[in-house]
Parts: C-alpha cells; structure tokens; sequence
C-alpha cells in the first residue's frame, strides 16, 4: 500500500526590503531557513518589493556612522553593539557580514530597478543576494552601474541589458507605482514579510518565527 502524496500548501511572500538594509539579509535568511524545515507542507513564492531606506541620499552617499548618528541619535558603543549583532546572526545563518566594509551608505533606487526586472526573467532571489553580498560582504557601492551589472552578471542575467536598463531609467515608473503602494498600506520599516497579502511579519525575526507564523496562517487558510 502507497503513502499519498503530501499536498504543499501554495503561500506568496511579498518582502519588502532595501538592498542597504542589514536585517532584511537576516530576515530573508531565517525565513529561507523556516521555508526550508517546511518545505514538505510548504510551497512558497517570494516576491521581493522595493523599498528606500533613504529616498533622498546624494550620488555620493553618506558616511554611515555620521548617517546613523543623524537618523537613529546612536552612540559609537551602540553602533558597536549592533554591528556586532548583526555580525553575529549573520554568521548564525551563513552569512557574511564585514562590518569594517561598509563605510557609506548609498541610494538604491538603481537597484530596485534591476531587481524589477531580474522577477519578470526569474531570476529575482539570485540578483537580491549578489546585491546583498557586494555592498555587505564586499564593501562595494550598490549606486554604482559597475557593482549593478557585476551584480546582474552573477545571478545569471544578461549583462548588456543589465546596463541598458540602467543608463536608459527602465522600470522607473513601477518601482516609484511599488514603493507608494506599500508605503500607502503602513509599510514605514523593513523587513516587512507580507503573507497571502494579508499577514504582516514585521523584522529580522528568527527562524522558529517565521516557522510558527507560516504554520498558523496555512492552517487557518
């Protein structure tokens, strides 16, 4: 006699990240690792939505203990502090995060442009994560149209298109339509996880979270 097979129960994931935005690498990863201890019941689509964490940075960036300090009021210790502990999760989710790198912080609407683009070809997560890797492993500028093609070279897009897209402003309009739409719905932080565009999961929760929620939601659903 044969086991039936399980049924996977289909879910779409909205994140709503910045490229420049560290606890959205930690959210993604510990939610990747949820969907993985779940991907017996699980089948899940992640869509990755744009959103700016500094809408007006100059084309030269900030230095980012002077941004921090501006935005947060933060200490040196407490800048300290949180790198560390990002450091630290990173590491705990297999990631690297070289803190020493990263000392500007850079406009990402560039970015999300490629990102739009790298979903309609499917190949979105690869691109998020090679942009997550240049400026967090790498130190490199996420602004920069080099880093951007380099970035879309590694996940297996076209490169030549790649700086098309860039030099000529392409899918402009939509990630501006993206970024008020979620900004209309509440969204004013990152990670925001939206589940079945009605279940918010707000930060760089740990794995066993975002595993509980998935749970919840698939059974009430």
């Amino acid at each position: 006699m044969t086991t039936p097979a399980t049924t996977r129960t289909p879910v779409r994931i909205d994140f709503v990240s910045d490229v420049s935005c560290p606890w959205c690498v930690i959210g993604l990863k510990s939610l990747e690792q949820a969907l993985s201890t779940l991907q017996d019941t699980v089948a899940a689509e992640i869509h990755f939505q744009p959103f700016e964490l500094n809408v007006n940075m100059p084309p030269e960036g900030q230095d980012i203990g002077e941004h921090i300090a501006e935005k947060y009021g933060s200490t040196p210790e407490q800048m300290a502090q949180s790198r560390e502990a990002i450091r630290a999760r990173g590491e705990s989710l297999g990631f690297t995060f070289s803190m020493d790198k990263r000392g500007r912080i850079y406009n990402t609407f560039d970015a999300h442009r490629l990102l739009h683009w790298a979903e309609l070809a499917g190949r979105q997560r690869e691109l998020k994560m090679a942009l997550f890797e240049a400026y967090f492993t790498q130190g490199q500028d996420p602004s920069s149209h080099e880093v951007l093609v380099k970035a879309a070279d590694d996940a297996g897009l076209d490169p030549e298109t790649a700086l098309d897209i860039l030099t000529s402003g392409k899918y402009a309009d939509e990630v501006r339509a993206r970024e008020q739409f979620y900004q209309q719905n509440g969204i004013s932080s990152v990670p925001a996880i939206i589940i079945n565009e009605r279940h918010l999961i707000s930060g760089g929760q740990p794995p066993e979270v975002f595993e509980q929620a998935l749970r919840q939601i698939i059974t009430q659903e």
